[in-house]
């Protein structure tokens, strides 16, 4: 059946939104299980690898992590009724709140 533009059934028999891709599922479960079947190996390759420069080392680290660990989104904060936190830092000195009385 050829594709055509603007055709409400074409997805009907597809993946329901926000399903994972069974694929993609699949080698993440397969990579999880080669790196928890070789994690001293993983562990050694690492502390090598930082050896010479562990900013590297923690960067493929996180690289990895990645993989299993999601991203968390941006989230902006904010004080009461949406304005905008104020802050001062001064160094040197010990903070006090004098917000609470």
């Amino acid at each position: 059946m050829p594709f055509t533009k603007g055709d409400p059934n074409i997805w009907r028999n597809g993946r329901p939104k926000g399903a994972a891709n069974k694929i993609s599922e699949e080698l993440r479960e397969g990579f999880a299980q080669l790196l928890d079947n070789n994690m001293d190996q993983f562990e050694q390759w690492i502390a090598r690898v930082a050896e010479k420069d562990p900013a590297k080392a923690m960067e493929l680290y996180i690289k990895v992590s990645e993989r299993f660990i999601p991203t968390l989104a941006r989230q902006e904060i904010t004080g009461a009724d949406g304005k905008d936190l104020k802050f001062e830092f001064r160094f040197g000195q010990k903070f006090t709140d004098d917000t609470q009385e």
